[in-house]
């Protein structure tokens, strides 16, 4: 027989402790994404910061020297624009899912993945054909460093997405309408929901980055 325990009247001890680490599974989820979000927001602070420093310094007046031709404005809305599209169609896909419309969430899951990929794409042709190298001038130090470094994040995110894509496909449709008839099956849903809900928030946060950063180095310089 097997054993129960006092505080949870019909649970063996298993199911307690696949209750429990379930319940640490999903607050992971929500912990850890807002912890990457404050490293993330630390890392791409600090070329904001040698942004404003090094361009209120301007040192012999080299942070944008007269006639230094930066990157092409065309090229920097676009990447930013389709980052904002792809974070803005993950969003509404996660409605989707929640409203239990797995295939809808599926098509723009995917959608989102080719705008996001497209975006890393540009972003590393742009950063491979620059007119100019990261030791011309300050600007172009900073902006090839953050560029490379944001570059890097994108596609990492892009690979959590394909990750989030390929788990989904083992989960039956009529699990997000109905309540599974197992835990096992419907801890897997709700872990599922919890990691998609994480990855959401983060590449919403990464597309407010993308603006942020657009507005710098392509409006202001």
């Amino acid at each position: 027989m097997a054993e129960t325990s006092p505080g949870a009247v019909g649970l063996s001890r298993e199911q307690e402790e696949a209750a429990f680490y379930h319940e640490a599974a999903l607050n992971t989820a929500w912990t850890g994404v807002r912890l990457l979000i404050g490293v993330v927001t630390s890392g791409l602070g600090a070329f904001v910061f040698a942004f404003f420093y090094l361009r209120s310094v301007n040192n012999y007046g080299l942070w944008y020297p007269a006639g230094f031709q930066g990157p092409k404005q065309w090229e920097g809305a676009l990447i930013m624009g389709l980052i904002v599209v792809s974070a803005a169609a993950t969003s509404f896909g996660l409605q989707q899912l929640k409203a239990g419309k797995k295939s809808a969430w599926l098509s723009t899951a995917l959608a989102a993945l080719v705008l996001g990929v497209a975006a890393v794409g540009i972003q590393v042709g742009q950063l491979a054909t620059l007119s100019f190298k990261p030791g011309d001038n300050a600007f172009a130090s900073v902006f090839v460093g953050a560029s490379a470094v944001f570059t890097i994040l994108a596609l990492a995110t892009m690979i959590w997405l394909e990750i989030t894509v390929m788990n989904a496909r083992r989960i039956p449709e009529i699990s997000f309408v109905e309540q599974p008839p197992t835990f096992v099956e419907a801890a897997e849903v709700q872990r599922f929901q919890a990691s998609l809900s994480a990855f959401t928030l983060f590449w919403n946060f990464v597309a407010v980055a993308a603006v942020v950063l657009w507005v710098l180095f392509y409006l202001v310089h």
